[in-house]
């Protein structure tokens, strides 16, 4: 499998010009979805500038200078995807990766105290030894609590590095939600209704601003109000 994918066909939620580079690093895969997450390398060099090739940007990360969600990051491959928190600890920045308002990844620039934690989606739930509840998470990481009140596509506001749960954010009316997929990708709106679908089909989520989508497309990101707001309002939260 090629380590690279030619600048013509990357992910339209790319926000990079395709005419500058014949090629781009490939993320590993795994953690975000393609359309999802951007490598490392390249957040490194074509989005924050901390490089002019990628030889150099491949040193930064391997001197443990970038770190993704709380951690130390070597890989230069290594997806750095929806809600994943960016953070350089010499500069004292810190930043999360959300969509904008059209569609594409953008980094926001968040402070230090809110880079201290995360939203991650629920996907799934399973049942391990002595009755333990294991939440799969969006961002590939796995979670387990003992009592079973998390439904699949809540939310969970986490710290991290430490994954302790800090707030529970339900998809249910009234709920604030950032959609990831289909025509309104980027956009910001408040959940109706969530119709569940028997069958193969899948549940449909309803929104007050008159559009509705698949489950999938929503990532819940507030009760009352949103924890976060796309990159044009220049701040997280």
């Amino acid at each position: 499998m090629s380590n690279h994918i030619k600048a013509i066909t990357i992910p339209k939620s790319w926000k990079l010009p395709r005419k500058q580079k014949v090629w781009f690093v490939k993320p590993s895969p795994g953690k975000h979805p393609i359309s999802h997450a951007m490598p490392l390398g390249v957040v490194v060099r074509d989005i924050l500038n901390y490089a002019d090739t990628m030889k150099e940007a491949r040193k930064i990360i391997g001197s443990r200078k970038i770190y993704i969600d709380g951690r130390p990051e070597r890989d230069y491959k290594a997806p750095v995807g929806l809600m994943d928190v960016v953070s350089i600890p010499e500069t004292g920045e810190h930043y999360r990766m959300l969509f904008d308002a059209r569609g594409r990844l953008a980094l926001t620039a968040i402070d230090s105290e809110r880079a201290k934690w995360k939203l991650v989606r629920i996907d799934d739930k399973t049942t391990i030894r002595h009755g333990v509840i294991q939440l799969n998470l969006h961002d590939g990481r796995n979670i387990l609590v003992e009592k079973d009140i998390y439904k699949t596509g809540d939310v969970l506001k986490i710290s991290v590095p430490e994954q302790k749960i800090l707030k529970h954010l339900k998809m249910e009316e009234g709920s604030r939600a950032l959609i990831i997929g289909g025509s309104h990708r980027g956009s910001l709106a408040v959940l109706s209704e969530y119709e569940v679908i028997k069958g193969p089909h899948p549940n449909i989520v309803r929104f007050k601003e008159g559009f509705e989508t698949v489950k999938d497309n929503v990532f819940i990101v507030g009760l009352d109000t949103p924890e976060i707001k796309l990159p044009e309002v220049g701040i997280d939260e």
